[in-house]
């Protein structure tokens, strides 16, 4: 499928349907097409305009998905009709097809009884997943090479990362010069969610794309 994207504030986003994303990256782990995914907000915008390095990972994804409803308002405002991705939907159906598949699964982030809980519950929903490997996501940075050379032995087709952005993405940037063949999510709270540690916002909240609305009432210290 040819990629077609749209910059918002210099940042290129994938135009594309929900399926057609789940489509294009289960065609590039058949194919071995290593990918870094990033789902993005307006949040992270900010945070890449105050780092070069950020920027660059951002600009150099190989797929952005409007997980953030202020980008597809952004694009709307720019004459184009894009439905929101939310990161959390897009990998639970990843991790859906995957089990078919039986493709392994690595998750890297959280606190420990979360990443438990985490993988507790998808075995759960998912009778046949294929966990190959999970880590909290509270190491120091001299235990990063150890942790990469454990996960790549795993042979995951697709990492998951909760380490919040932009660390997630620069962990995954580090994983891929391992790892060229595995699809790779930066996926923020994710795990959090899937554990029963954090609510995620009701369907109302999600449907008329205030998730941040329901998220920042939770939360409001994100006002900022």
């Amino acid at each position: 499928m040819e990629r077609k994207t749209h910059k918002v504030l210099g940042y290129e986003v994938d135009l594309l349907t929900f399926d057609d994303a789940v489509k294009v990256i289960l065609e590039s782990i058949k194919e071995k097409k290593g990918m870094q995914i990033v789902t993005i907000n307006p949040e992270m915008i900010e945070l890449a305009d105050k780092s070069k390095v950020f920027s660059s990972i951002l600009k150099n994804a190989d797929m952005v998905v409007p997980d953030g409803s202020g980008i597809k308002l952004a694009l709307k405002l720019q004459g184009i009709k894009q439905e929101q991705i939310p990161g959390i939907d897009l990998a639970h159906e990843l991790i859906a097809s995957c089990e078919i598949f039986n493709y392994p699964i690595a998750l890297i982030g959280a606190k420990e009884n979360v990443i438990q809980t985490t993988v507790r519950r998808l075995k759960s929903e998912f009778q046949g997943i294929n966990i190959s490997y999970y880590k909290n996501g509270y190491f120091s940075s001299s235990k990063e090479d150890e942790i990469i050379d454990s996960l790549a032995e795993s042979e995951p087709k697709l990492v998951l990362v909760a380490l919040g952005a932009p660390k997630q993405e620069i962990f995954i940037t580090k994983c891929r010069k391992k790892m060229p063949e595995a699809i790779f999510i930066g996926v923020g709270g994710s795990f959090d969610v899937w554990s029963g540690e954090v609510e995620r916002a009701p369907e109302f909240f999600r449907i008329m794309g205030c998730e941040w609305l329901y998220r920042t009432i939770k939360q409001p210290e994100r006002i900022k």
